[in-house]
C-alpha cells in the first residue's frame, strides 16, 4: 500500500476508535486525510466516509472542496446528512447547505425539508441577509438571561445546555430585558464574583454597570466594519442586534479569523488574476479555465507592448544593445508598480484610505518611486555606459528608468483607488492593467529616447 495512503488510513482509524473529544484530528485534518484516500483509492474513501459520525461529518464536509462534497451528497443517505446539519451551529449549517445548493439544488432542497422547523427558521433568517452583512455571519446559539432572572438559575441553564451539547465556545452571558433588548455582556469569569442567589440586575448594580456595556454590531452592518471593531477592541465575541437593539446572535473570534483569512486569500489570488473559488477546487479544468481568462487578457496586453517595440525596429537594429537593456527597464518598472499596488490595495482593504485620500497617497508613492528612479537610473546609466562604452546610451536608460518608475508608482496607486471608486474590487485584475502601463511606458520611453538621442 502507498505510504501516504497507509498513513492517512491509520490516522483516520485512530480517530474513529477514539471518542470525538479525545481525538487530536481537527475537521480540516480529517478532510485532508480523506482527500488522500480519494486520491489513491476511491472505494476506501467511500468506506471511511460512511463511517464518520454525524457529529463530526458536518464540520469535515465544510472543509471539503466541491468535488469531494459532491461525493458526500451522492454517497451518504440524506438522513445522515440532515443529522450532520442539525449538529452544526446555525451559521455553519447555513454555509454547508449553501455549498450543497451550488452543487445540486434539488438535493439541497431535500435536505432542507428534512430539517426540523427550528433549524429551517434559523437558516432562512441567516440567508435573508446579504453576503456582506453581519447577520449572515452570526450564529443564533448563545447564552442569554433576563435582567431580573436569578444568576443561579441562569448558570444552571448553561450547565444543562453544555451537557446536552447545544452550546459551544461560550465566553459571555448576554443580559437582556423582557423585550429581548441587549443590556449587558458579562464575561463568564466575572460571574464567580457575583451572588448566585441574587437577580442579575442586583449583581450588576452593585458593581460598575458601565463596565458591562457591550460593543455591538447591527445585523445590517458591513462585516468588514465588524471585523475592524473586533480587532480594535480585542473582543472574543461580539453580539449582533437589530435596529431596535434586540439580541439576534453573536459572531465569535473563530468566525472573524475565517473572514480575515478568506479576505486575505482572495486579495492574493485576485492580485495575480486568479479566481479564488476555482483554486479551492482540485479539478484541473476549472482551475485552468479560470487562469486562462486572465492569461488571455495578459496576452493582449503583451501584444500591445510588442507592437510598441515594433515601432522602433530600425532603432533596435541600429543599436543591438537596446535589446539587451530593454528587459531591465520593463522589470524595474513592473516591480516598482507592484510595490505601490500592493501597499495601496492593503491599505484599502484595511480601511486606512479611501479615494478622497488619493492626493496624499499619490504624493507619497510617486515620491518614493521617483527617488528610486533617480537612484537606480543613475546606477544603471553608469553600468550601461561602461558595459557598452557609450555614454549617451547610459543617459538614455537612466532617463527612461526615471520616467518609467515615476509612472509605475503613479499607476500602481491610481489603478486600485479608481477601481474602489467604481465599486470594483481593487485587487481584481489590477496587476494585469498595471503591467500594460509599465511595459508600454517603459518600452516607449526607452526606445523613443534612444531614437531621439542616439540616431
Amino acid at each position: 500500500m502507498n505510504p501516504e495512503l497507509e498513513e492517512a488510513k491509520e490516522l483516520i482509524d485512530q480517530h474513529l476508535d477514539e471518542e470525538k473529544e479525545n481525538s487530536d484530528l481537527t475537521p480540516s485534518e480529517l478532510a485532508q486525510h480523506l482527500k488522500t484516500l480519494k486520491k489513491h483509492d476511491e472505494e476506501l474513501f467511500t468506506e471511511y466516509l460512511s463511517k464518520l459520525d454525524p457529529e463530526v461529518l458536518g464540520d469535515v464536509a465544510i472543509e471539503m472542496p466541491d468535488h469531494m462534497l459532491k461525493d458526500v451528497i451522492d454517497t451518504l443517505p440524506s438522513e445522515k446528512i440532515v443529522e450532520a446539519l442539525e449538529e452544526l451551529e446555525s451559521d455553519d449549517a447555513t454555509d454547508l447547505l449553501q455549498y450543497i445548493e451550488e452543487i445540486d439544488e434539488e438535493k439541497a432542497k431535500e435536505l432542507f425539508d428534512g430539517l426540523d422547523r427550528e433549524n429551517q427558521d434559523e437558516i432562512l433568517r441567516l440567508r435573508s441577509y446579504g453576503e456582506d452583512e453581519a447577520g449572515a455571519y452570526m450564529q443564533t446559539e448563545l447564552f442569554s438571561a433576563k435582567l431580573y432572572e436569578k444568576l443561579g438559575d441562569a448558570v444552571a441553564r448553561l450547565r444543562q445546555l453544555k451537557q446536552d451539547g447545544e452550546l459551544e465556545n461560550v465566553s459571555q452571558l448576554f443580559v437582556i430585558n423582557n423585550a429581548g433588548v441587549l443590556q449587558y455582556a458579562i464575561p463568564l469569569e466575572d460571574l464567580i464574583l457575583f451572588d448566585f442567589s441574587k437577580r442579575l440586575a442586583e449583581n450588576i448594580q452593585s458593581t460598575d454597570p458601565e463596565h458591562y456595556k457591550p460593543h455591538t454590531a447591527l445585523d445590517s452592518d458591513n462585516i468588514k466594519d465588524v471585523v475592524s471593531v473586533v480587532q480594535d477592541y480585542d473582543l472574543s465575541v461580539i453580539p449582533v442586534v437589530d435596529s431596535k437593539g434586540v439580541l439576534l446572535g453573536r459572531i465569535t473570534t473563530d468566525d472573524i479569523h475565517d473572514i480575515i483569512q478568506e479576505s486575505a486569500t482572495e486579495q492574493i489570488y485576485n492580485l495575480a488574476g486568479v479566481d479564488d473559488e476555482a483554486e479551492e477546487d482540485d479539478t484541473l479544468v476549472k482551475a485552468g479555465k479560470a487562469r486562462a481568462i486572465w492569461l488571455s487578457v495578459n496576452l493582449m496586453t503583451a501584444i500591445f507592448s510588442s507592437f510598441i517595440i515594433g515601432l522602433f525596429d530600425q532603432t533596435i537594429a541600429a543599436y543591438v544593445a537596446l535589446a539587451v537593456l530593454m528587459p531591465i527597464v520593463a522589470s524595474m518598472g513592473g516591480n516598482t508598480g507592484t510595490q505601490a499596488l500592493a501597499v495601496t490595495v492593503r491599505r484599502l482593504a484595511l480601511g486606512e484610505i479611501e479615494f478622497k485620500d488619493a492626493k496624499s497617497v499619490l504624493k507619497r508613492e510617486v515620491s518614493i518611486s521617483f527617488i528610486n528612479g533617480i537612484i537606480f537610473g543613475s546606477v544603471m546609466g553608469v553600468i550601461a555606459s561602461v558595459w557598452f562604452n557609450k555614454g549617451l546610451l547610459g543617459v538614455v536608460i537612466g532617463l527612461s528608468m526615471i520616467i518609467n518608475l515615476f509612472f509605475a508608482g503613479f499607476f500602481g496607486t491610481i489603478i486600485p483607488l479608481t477601481l474602489r471608486r467604481l465599486n470594483i474590487d481593487p485587487a481584481v485584475g489590477s496587476a494585469v492593467i498595471l503591467t500594460t502601463f509599465t511595459d508600454a511606458i517603459g518600452f516607449f520611453s526607452f526606445l523613443g529616447l534612444a531614437k531621439w538621442i542616439l540616431i
